[in-house]
């Protein structure tokens, strides 16, 4: 990559696209978090849920993250 591309990115902060550097351990655990969320979409109750109340969504995310592990 290049030198003068890198100090572009630099300067325009947040919305220069993506980051100069590759940082291995946020990747690392990014990922995590994305294939947990997709294993518990693959339970459809988790994926098509139309609950009203923010308690009510957390416990069905609750019971199929336990489920996912039994």
């Amino acid at each position: 990559e290049r030198a003068d591309q890198q100090a572009n990115r630099r300067r325009r902060g947040s919305r220069g696209g993506r980051p100069p550097a590759f940082d291995k351990q946020l990747y690392k655990r990014r990922n995590v978090v994305e294939r947990c969320f997709n294993r518990l979409k693959q339970g459809r109750s988790v994926a098509t849920r139309y609950d009203k109340t923010a308690t009510s969504y957390r416990a069905t995310v609750t019971i199929a993250a336990l489920l996912q592990w039994l």
